[in-house]
């Protein structure tokens, strides 16, 4: 077999760089649907009231509540302002530890700035289920406050009590005194981390469903709703009728053009309901989209464990994260809004650039990563980032395949940006498997890398890198990695049929709907490169066909 693996790309004019963008929606939102099920499981059931008690551990902690909080260990850091002072401005709904780490974490920090007393959280959850009653019990039990243990790439770790969510409701137990909350004039902002499947949307028409049955129960009494889009409607409905100012809708669900589809789903809600608040709602509320980002991995019970014994707390909802956080929001607000740029949040005119970075930096590094490891037989995205080949594959893709076809967003530095990635991948405390990264690669592929792909071929540039993920992706989907150990390949948007196809590289690149929008052809570079390195991985194994990948890349960078 040849050794050079087209040492000379041709020049691809055939490809086009305008994929589809609601494949990354998708992806995303199932993504952060599937995640938030398992990390709303409270670590610990509900307990006795008690002042101190002994760990797991046989350390003796403290009980997290306010009388408790100068009793805490050195090690564990106390919020620097007069929580007494704080009053809701924002209403949350659905408090999950995403939310706790990210938009909770950010408020805590403008709380301790004189002048934001306004701008405290009331937490609401939606959902009537056995996880959501535990959290009805534990929050009020610790006065809403809980612990968050943030670990930086070294391994090292900061813990503080955040305290900026100043009041919890259950909506199902009370959906008044949500209802009331949301009026209520100080009332400035309406939050949501809702997870895709509470956007009752359908991407195929990008159209709000308005038959699912919980929305017809809703429109038919619709002072008694259930969903987050139900009280907002009717939330809003009260405040035109009483002449109160509306509220922001601010989604921070990892979504992208979040805003969007939030205003589609209130509008078409109260469409149906009213015409007239419907145009109301179009011409007085405003939906700014955001862009937010910080792993945030699942609190297992001896996680919890863990982080009660390292702050000397005993918390019964920690939170645990990495120590990196962006939150990119859209200027757009019709009541006034907090000053998150004082704490590191960036306010900006477009938020799409800053998604786009993401999207092709972030997430099309985690596949480039993620698909050559599985098959090397590694297991964490710890792994894979620490193996010297897989490294430089990631450095090198979006060092000289991403950054010189994307434009900088303002205030950003996309080689700043690249070492945060690889840094963040690098995290021991925060790690994710690679079996997750890989899976449905049919929604994520089309989004995260191919548009690069099609791009750097319309412009005759080396593609080699990119050309032997895609073939690792088609040698992932048959189920067997290197060391002859067969697994399970997560592709439910690929039929049988259609999985089987991968087995022929030439096939399934010209026939597989995923890559349809790059009109490729037998005889296309993308589609012969393709080939080359997928028959190459089944014969010699992907580390050794990386190898060579990389060598050959460094003649013509």
């Amino acid at each position: 077999m040849q050794r050079n693996y087209l040492a000379r790309p041709a020049s691809f004019a055939n490809a086009r760089s305008a994929l589809r963008d609601r494949n990354f929606m998708i992806w995303e939102s199932q993504e952060a649907a599937r995640n938030d099920v398992q990390a709303e499981r409270p670590p610990f059931p509900t307990t006795p009231s008690a002042t101190m008690r002994t760990g797991a551990t046989g350390l003796t902690m403290i009980d997290l509540r306010s009388d408790t909080l100068a009793d805490l260990p050195a090690q564990t850091q106390r919020f620097a302002y007069d929580r007494q002072a704080v009053r809701p401005g924002i209403v949350h709904l659905s408090v999950g530890n995403f939310h706790r780490a990210h938009q909770a974490w950010y408020l805590d920090r403008l709380l301790a700035k004189p002048g934001n007393e306004g701008w405290g959280i009331c937490g609401v959850g939606l959902m009537d289920d056995a996880n959501e009653r535990l959290k009805k019990d534990i929050f009020p039990a610790q006065d809403n406050l809980y612990t968050l243990t943030r670990y930086a790439a070294d391994g090292s770790s900061t813990h503080q009590v955040i305290g900026s969510m100043v009041e919890y409701l259950f909506a199902p137990g009370d959906p008044e005194a949500v209802l009331a909350r949301m009026a209520d004039p100080a009332t400035r902002i309406v939050s949501l981390t809702i997870t895709e499947g509470g956007y009752n949307h359908d991407p195929a028409t990008g159209t709000y469903r308005l038959h699912a049955p919980m929305t017809q129960a809703e429109l038919a009494e619709p002072a008694r709703p259930r969903s987050a889009f139900g009280y907002i409607v009717e939330a809003l409905r009260r405040r035109r009728d009483s002449g109160t100012p509306p509220f922001t809708v601010m989604s921070c669900d990892n979504l992208r053009d979040n805003g969007v589809i939030s205003r589609s789903a209130v509008i078409s809600h109260a469409m149906a309901l009213d015409a007239d608040l419907a145009d109301w709602i179009e011409q007085n509320v405003t939906f700014p989209t955001s862009m937010v980002d910080r792993i945030t991995p699942v609190v297992h019970k001896e996680d919890a464990e863990r982080v009660n014994a390292e702050c000397g707390v005993h918390d019964r909802l920690p939170v645990i994260s990495e120590d990196f956080a962006q939150w990119v929001i859209e200027d757009r607000f019709c009541n006034g809004r907090p000053p998150l740029e004082s704490v590191g949040a960036q306010v900006v005119a477009d938020v799409h650039p800053y998604e786009l970075a993401k999207v092709r930096m972030l997430n099309a590094s985690h596949s480039m990563l993620a698909y050559p490891g599985q098959l090397a037989g590694l297991e964490t995205v710890k792994d894979a980032i620490d193996h010297p080949l897989i490294h430089r594959l990631v450095f090198d893709f979006m060092t000289h395949d991403v950054l010189p076809i994307l434009h900088a967003p303002d205030g950003m530095n996309l080689e700043t940006y690249r070492d945060q990635i690889i840094a963040r991948f690098s995290n021991p405390k925060v790690g994710d498997r690679l079996s997750r990264i890989t899976g449905d690669g049919r929604s994520k592929l089309p989004t995260f890398l191919l548009p690069t792909l099609a791009t750097v071929a319309e412009r005759g540039g080396d593609i080699r890198r990119m050309a032997f993920v895609v073939a690792c992706f088609l040698r992932y989907c048959g189920g067997r990695d290197d060391l002859g150990r067969d697994f399970e390949p997560f592709e439910p948007h690929l039929t049988d049929d259609r999985r089987a196809l991968t087995g022929d590289p030439v096939k399934a690149l010209t026939t597989l709907p995923m890559f349809g929008d790059m009109g490729l052809t037998p005889s296309s570079v993308i589609v012969e490169m393709t080939a080359i390195y997928a028959h190459a991985i089944a014969a010699q194994g992907t580390l050794t066909v990386l190898e060579e990948v990389l060598r050959v890349a460094s003649h013509v960078m």
